[in-house]
């Protein structure tokens, strides 16, 4: 058996890759002499650079997937050591962890081995042949990262600056734990259909009126914790910026690609007529 075909040994190499990047992103956050959102934006973008220099090594991009989730996580308990874990902080750190560890758990669970890699990121080396490296660095690696630092410098905000705890919040920081709650759902339905190999389209649970009720909770988790920071500090509004630009990626990035790959399957012009892109409820007249 080859070594790159090892499961052990995969996410060996990942947490190595983790370990290096976290140290490198600590370094340049402490050494930095700016404002914090920028010492944390730089330093993100370096922990960056070394998880895309293992996946380079490791001829598989997939080695930042990951990054999604790993990142807020890091960034929040850092947070959380140096101040205070009270008042507003207790929501965005509590919504963010059991985001945070569902989403890892779930890679954890799909990921095989250093040769399998997202089918997207195949098909991109596949398109863009010697331009691959850049939109690999850019498009894959970089984009994301600050995506995901604008989605959580929301509740970095709310580290650093405090707060009181207040009726938006709770009701924010509720729908952030009903966005997991959803995507937690989604991601299990989709597990035991794929078991069953029966190939086609899932119509069972969430996916039944719904093409991406996965993407959904992803979207609505980050509006919670954005529009819970702005309840606490109404004049620092600019800060879902972050949810927008997360929800730009899945409309016009990651479901465009999923749909297109659907496509190919048959069948796929009437499952589009009875079911949402993303609200998970029937459509009028549909069965």
């Amino acid at each position: 058996m080859s070594i790159r075909k090892n499961r052990a040994f995969a996410f060996f190499i990942v947490a190595v890759a983790y370990v290096f990047a976290i140290a490198a992103g600590v370094a340049v956050y402490i050494l930095l002499p700016f404002a914090f959102w920028l010492n944390l934006l730089l330093a993100d973008i370096a922990a960056t650079i070394v998880v895309f220099i293992f996946s380079v090594a490791c001829k598989n991009a997939s080695v930042y997937d990951p990054y999604w989730s790993v990142q807020p996580i890091v960034i929040l308990v850092a947070f959380a050591v140096k101040y205070s874990l009270d008042g507003a902080r207790i929501f965005p750190f509590i919504a963010t962890m059991v985001w945070g560890i569902r989403l890892t758990a779930n890679w954890a669970y799909t990921f095989k081995d250093l040769d399998w890699q997202d089918w997207r990121y195949t098909m991109l080396k596949e398109k863009t042949g010697v331009f691959y490296p850049v939109i690999n660095f850019v498009g894959i690696h970089l984009v994301p990262t600050l995506v995901v630092y604008g989605c959580i410098l929301p509740a970095v905000f709310t580290f650093v600056y405090g707060g009181e705890i207040n009726v938006g919040g709770i009701v924010f920081f509720a729908l952030s734990i009903l966005a997991v709650l959803l995507q937690g759902t989604a991601d299990v339905q989709m597990h035991k259909f794929r078991k069953k190999k029966t190939g086609g389209f899932i119509r069972d649970g969430l996916w039944k009126y719904s093409r991406h009720p996965n993407y959904l909770g992803e979207i609505l988790m980050w509006w919670g914790i954005g529009a819970a920071t702005v309840f606490v500090m109404p004049n620092r509004w600019w800060l879902l910026a972050g949810a927008l630009a997360n929800t730009l990626l899945f409309a016009f990035v990651s479901i465009p690609m999923a749909e297109k790959r659907q496509s190919r399957k048959e069948g796929f012009a009437e499952y589009k007529k009875q079911t949402h892109v993303l609200i998970p409820i029937k459509k009028w007249g549909k069965h």
